[in-house]
């Protein structure tokens, strides 16, 4: 299969956590900086810059670049998915040559950083909001519950999620949350809302990452291995959570995902090792059913059975997601980064040998939006 465009620098921020010295914009010049060092190239090798909710053109004037190509689309946390399909499209268009994916977050200490976007008189604001079902942990739990009581997931199998991806992260350095987590653990901790423990929802941290894109072309003109992507797509829905086409499953990560597999010409049996968006426990469990690794109902007993974590059949979010690792409000960057780790083979739960690695991401207050990359090692 032919690559779309080759990812041939990757990086995140020197730290994750609660970082107040720095401001959003610092965040993603210090992840697009040591990007580019990771490539061999310099700021001046830039021609084209892509974020979301940070303003691309802020960014390239804090850097001292004058792109010739920017894109500001800003679907939430999988926006950078998308960037890396756009920036693959300009990039053989001849639009651009070097173009950075970058994200700078200040999520935790809001340093600079840009306010949640809302659309006065939007459909949300409008017909949710006066009723009290604002953001995200309103909205994603909706479809929770209703999927837990149709398919008689128990908590104990929920809570199981967040223990699996635990598990990869006591094994990464830079994970925020490293202690081992047992069930028990999980249920007798906080409620936040039903029905998630606090385990259950992703961590709120400051931090960035950045990616270098060019043509499949030079893939063999910098120093590391580059990854090549090979399928990108995207698809959306309803921005309310009452108006989902459907609750109970995910149905922009069905369209995306079925979009990729058929372009890359790949099933999820050709698949080593996924990454999928977490801001909540349910979100894997949603995700794998959609992507077709199991049938609807089964994703929990799969993970309780262990088959995500350490020693399973499928390793899922190795770095510990966004439950464990990072996230920073929007934390698709993360994923990808994961996922060019483990490829590369510098990853801190580095797998075995992975060939294909599958990036599946969310976006909006629920499943709003989807995009989904297929990235291989050659």
């Amino acid at each position: 299969m032919k690559p779309l465009v080759s990812i041939v620098g990757a990086a995140e921020t020197d730290e994750l956590g609660k970082l107040p010295h720095l401001s959003a914009v610092e965040l993603a010049a210090q992840a697009t900086r040591s990007a580019l060092a990771d490539a061999g190239l310099t700021i001046h090798d830039v021609d084209g810059i892509a974020s979301a909710e940070l303003n691309p053109v802020d960014l390239a004037d804090y850097l001292g670049v004058h792109p010739a190509w920017v894109d500001t689309t800003s679907v939430g946390g999988c926006s950078y998915l998308a960037h890396v399909r756009h920036a693959a499209a300009a990039i053989a268009a001849g639009q651009a040559s070097v173009i950075v994916v970058a994200h700078g977050e200040s999520g935790r200490s809001y340093v600079g950083q840009p306010p949640w976007r809302h659309t006065p008189g939007g459909l949300v604001e409008q017909f949710e909001g006066p009723y009290g079902v604002v953001g995200p942990v309103s909205t994603f739990t909706l479809g929770a519950v209703r999927y837990l009581q149709t398919y008689g997931v128990t908590p104990e199998k929920l809570a199981a999620v967040a223990v699996a991806q635990r598990r990869w992260a006591e094994q990464v350095p830079r994970a925020q949350r490293r202690d081992p987590l047992t069930i028990d653990d999980v249920l007798n901790s906080r409620l936040v809302v039903y029905p998630f423990h606090l385990p259950e929802c992703c961590l709120v941290n400051d931090g960035g990452g950045a990616l270098v894109l060019v043509s499949p072309e030079r893939s063999d003109d910098f120093p590391k291995r580059a990854v090549q992507v090979v399928a990108a797509a995207e698809a959306y829905d309803s921005p309310t959570a009452a108006g989902l086409s459907d609750v109970i499953s995910a149905p922009v990560f069905a369209r995306s995902s079925q979009a990729a597999f058929a372009a890359a010409g790949l099933t999820p049996a050709d698949v080593d090792h996924v990454m999928i968006y977490d801001a909540f426990a349910h979100l894997p469990l949603f995700g794998l059913e959609a992507l077709g690794f199991v049938k609807p109902g089964e994703a929990a007993d799969f993970v309780a059975d262990w088959q995500t974590a350490p020693g399973g059949t499928l390793p899922l979010n190795t770095s510990g997601g966004g439950l464990s690792y990072t996230h920073t409000g929007m934390y698709g960057m993360f994923a990808i980064q994961e996922s060019v780790r483990q490829l590369r083979g510098e990853a801190a739960a580095q797998l075995d040998r992975v060939e294909t690695s599958f990036v599946q991401g969310v976006g909006g207050g629920t499943f709003t939006a989807g995009a989904s990359l297929v990235l291989c090692r050659d």
